[in-house]
C-alpha cells in the first residue's frame, strides 16, 4: 500500500506546472527563422493526457485550465478555445482513468489517440465556424500525426524520468480512500 500525502501531491502539481511552462518556453524560442512545411508535436497535449490518465489527482482541472489559458495567450491562439477543448478532453479521460489503469498501452493509446483527433478536429471546426484564420491543413495534419507518434514517448518519459506511474489497486490517497 502506498500513501500519497498532500505534500507529494502538491510537489507533483508543481512539477507538472513547471513542465508545461518549460514546454511553452521552448515553443516561444525563435529556434528557426524560416517557416517550415511541417509542425512538431503538441507536447502540452501529450503530457497533459499522459498525466491525467496516469494520476488524475496530480493535475486538477483548475490547474489545467489556467496553464492552457496561459498557453493560449502566449502562443497567440484564440484565448480560451484550446484551453476549453483540452479541459473537456482531460476531464473525459479523467473519468476513464480508472478503466484505463488496468488497460494495456495499446488500449490507452487508442483512447487517448481518439481524444487527440477529436480535440484537433473540434479546434478546426470552431475556428471555421467563427470564420477565423485556419492554420494550413498540412501543418494541422502534421501536428496531429506527430502528436500521435510522440504520445508513447511522453508516456515513457512521464513514467521513467518523472516517476508518474499508473495507480495500482493498493494505492490510497491522503484521506485513506482507494485510488
Amino acid at each position: 500500500m502506498t500513501d500519497i500525502g498532500p505534500s507529494r501531491i502538491w510537489a507533483r502539481r508543481v512539477s507538472f506546472a513547471a513542465l508545461v511552462l518549460l514546454v511553452i518556453f521552448f515553443n516561444l524560442l525563435p529556434l528557426q527563422t524560416l517557416p517550415r512545411s511541417w509542425a512538431g508535436p503538441d507536447l502540452l497535449m501529450a503530457f497533459a493526457f499522459a498525466w491525467v490518465v496516469r494520476r488524475p489527482e496530480f493535475v486538477p482541472p483548475l490547474l489545467l485550465g489556467g496553464l492552457f489559458l496561459l498557453a493560449d495567450l502566449l502562443l497567440q491562439r484564440p484565448p480560451g478555445l484550446w484551453a476549453l477543448l483540452m479541459l473537456l478532453a482531460c476531464e473525459r479521460l479523467r473519468g476513464q482513468s480508472r478503466s484505463l489503469r488496468d488497460a494495456t498501452l495499446t488500449t490507452e493509446f487508442l483512447g487517448v489517440g481518439s481524444m487527440i483527433i477529436l480535440v484537433s478536429l473540434g479546434y478546426r471546426f470552431v475556428l471555421a465556424l467563427f470564420m477565423l484564420d485556419l492554420p494550413p491543413l498540412g501543418l494541422a495534419l502534421s501536428q496531429l500525426g506527430m502528436t500521435l507518434v510522440f504520445y508513447p514517448l511522453t508516456v515513457f518519459l512521464t513514467h521513467a524520468l518523472l516517476g508518474v506511474r499508473k495507480a495500482t489497486p493498493g494505492d490510497y490517497d491522503s484521506k485513506g480512500q482507494a485510488l
